[in-house]
């Protein structure tokens, strides 16, 4: 594969194969193309890196996840002609659900996905879980500082002590996308929309890591339950990332799709 640019050079990832690529990949947060290198190796596909991660410089600001799914949409344009297939991971989990039940549509490119794999995207929480907040001294902090008598250095030390490791890692604007992300999953809000394309027919598998304890794979299950066209494997042994394991049955549920293109 070589690193390719896309959209007039708006977009960065990697073409994948010779042909027409037919399968459009998006990587999980912190990481970029590369982690669908065993998925795609002999495929004509494309995986992006998303802004912020990767080659791909941050957005101007902390975007939503729909946000992020429109600014890949002009992508499709250079894809093959017919439906494609999107696969997405973890956070670009979240971005393929909002590509395509809302961006597709809403940038004049309805009908250009035809199917949906999904690999340890937290698109919703655990049935029956509550959703959490952040501890009483961040949420007091929190408000001090923007009344300006905390100092930024002290609402840092609160960030970096109360947050994930993926927040405290991230810049401030990347910070913002992960927290919207987070509330998105919280409430499950990926789960309706995800649902209706599900239900018009549209092919979603499900493809976990039985040992992923980072997105819930109950909490989909029950947002689908009943769709017909959904499909789940369950990968034993293996966990939140795209190993070998699970890049393999990742790779299978999208080739069951290639004749239906």
């Amino acid at each position: 594969m070589a690193l390719s640019t896309f959209a007039g050079g708006r977009l960065w990832g990697a073409r994948y194969g010779t042909g027409g690529p037919w399968v459009l990949a998006l990587h999980g947060w912190g990481r970029d193309h590369h982690d669908f290198d065993q998925v795609l190796n002999g495929l004509d596909a494309v995986a992006l890196d998303l802004p912020g991660h990767g080659v791909a410089p941050e957005p101007p600001g902390p975007w939503s996840t729909l946000q992020y799914a429109e600014w890949v949409a002009p992508v499709l344009d250079e894809l093959a002609g017919g439906p494609i297939v999107v696969a997405g991971h973890s956070f670009g989990g979240r971005v393929a659900v909002r590509l395509v039940t809302g961006a597709e549509g809403a940038t004049g490119r309805e009908g250009r996905t035809g199917a949906l794999v999904l690999t340890g995207a937290p698109l919703a929480p655990p049935p029956g879980k509550r959703v959490s907040r952040p501890s009483f001294t961040y949420r007091a902090g929190r408000v001090l500082h923007r009344a300006g008598l905390v100092s930024e250095e002290r609402m840092e030390q609160l960030r970096r002590k109360h947050g994930s490791s993926d927040y405290r890692s991230a810049t401030p604007i990347m910070r913002g996308v992960l927290v919207k992300a987070v509330s998105e999953t919280a409430n499950a809000a990926y789960m309706p929309p995800l649902r209706a394309w599900a239900e018009a027919g549209k092919p979603v598998e499900l493809v976990w890591g039985e040992e992923d304890r980072e997105a819930s794979l109950a909490g989909v299950r029950a947002g689908l339950d009943g769709v017909g066209s959904a499909r789940v494997t369950v990968v034993p042994g293996a966990g939140h990332l795209i190993g070998a394991q699970l890049a393999s049955e990742v790779r299978a549920a999208i080739l069951r799709h290639r004749a239906e293109l």
